[in-house]
């Protein structure tokens, strides 16, 4: 009787060890990763359409601007995650047949080497006027605890309208923590 008795206080123990374990968020496939931001294009390109099938404000053969996204607790500032995401954003907005401009070989913006082609509020619309951008792509992107929350938005370039906008979340796996991290 005390043997069964022990035995079982010893598997409740030991199973109750194993579920005070941290978990650790699952690392996801990159093809999963740059799913989730397709698919979001995806979504806020379904939007923009709508607004120019009612406004007229938006095609596919006007030239778009992507801007890199930014830590929204620090505006000025990107990550490779940020530069990562943007350029996601392009290749498929490129691959559903809009005219991407490629400002990293426009040799009348400047490009800081740590921060891509960063957008903000009072600069949008004199870089899409240069470039005659219908217009840009901007994002943001918040790191909580388990999850980093992105938000992308389709901004007219002259009035500053947002024509769609977004909200996703990657995990915050050892992956997405190192594009945060490294190489800023």
């Amino acid at each position: 009787m005390m043997k069964k008795l022990i035995a079982i206080l010893s598997l409740a123990l030991s199973l109750g060890a194993c579920s005070m374990e941290p978990t650790r968020p699952a690392a996801m496939s990159v093809e999963d990763y740059i799913g989730k931001t397709y698919d979001a294009v995806d979504q806020i390109l379904a939007q923009a359409e709508r607004a120019h099938a009612e406004r007229g404000q938006f095609n596919k053969f006007d030239p778009i601007i992507v801007a890199t996204l930014v830590n929204i607790d620090e505006l000025a500032e990107s990550s490779r995650l940020g530069r990562s995401i943007s350029e996601q954003v392009a290749s498929r907005m490129t691959q559903r047949g809009y005219q991407v401009v490629e400002l990293k070989l426009r040799g009348d913006l400047f490009v800081k080497r740590s921060e891509g082609e960063l957008l903000l509020s009072r600069e949008i619309k004199d870089i899409s006027l240069r470039h005659k951008a219908q217009a840009v792509v901007v994002g943001t992107y918040a790191m909580a605890e388990k999850f980093v929350h992105v938000n992308l938005k389709v901004v007219t370039g002259d009035t500053h309208h947002a024509l769609a906008a977004i909200d996703y979340g990657l995990p915050m796996d050892e992956n997405t923590k190192s594009l945060i991290s490294r190489g800023r």
